[in-house]
């Protein structure tokens, strides 16, 4: 006997991906997840290509799975997805010391992040700008 399914919690017209643990803190990956919000999936993957924060890529292939999975698991129409949400959050952070003069230290403090992208598909005449 196994548990019975979870109702899905996402609207029909939605897909999402979730990374965890990406090795940048979360002030500056909202920075670039804040870039795409509310933009056309293509063009969202156009602006993390050409973005120059180390972190653009990572989300750019998040973007990219977020998308597959609405083609792939959900038939929905890839040339009317936006970025509906992209949530940030605090993961683990590891801490470690920086040997400072007369026998001192410092802490240092290496942030993780997790991060949620959710597309969704548009209605069909619905802010057609194209």
């Amino acid at each position: 006997m196994s548990k019975p399914e979870a109702p899905r919690r996402l609207a029909d017209n939605e897909a999402q991906c979730i990374v965890s643990n990406l090795r940048v803190s979360p002030r500056k990956l909202n920075l670039v997840a804040g870039m795409i919000r509310n933009m056309p999936a293509q063009q969202a993957v156009a602006t993390l290509t050409f973005s120059k924060r180390r972190i653009a890529g990572q989300v750019k292939k998040a973007l990219e799975s977020a998308i597959s999975n609405a083609e792939n698991n959900h038939q929905l129409d890839v040339d009317r997805l936006i970025v509906s949400r992209a949530e940030v959050g605090r993961s683990l952070v590891m801490r470690r010391f920086h040997a400072r003069g007369r026998g001192r230290a410092a802490r240092v403090e290496k942030w993780f992040s997790h991060l949620k992208i959710v597309v969704a598909e548009r209605a069909q005449g619905e802010g057609e700008t194209a």
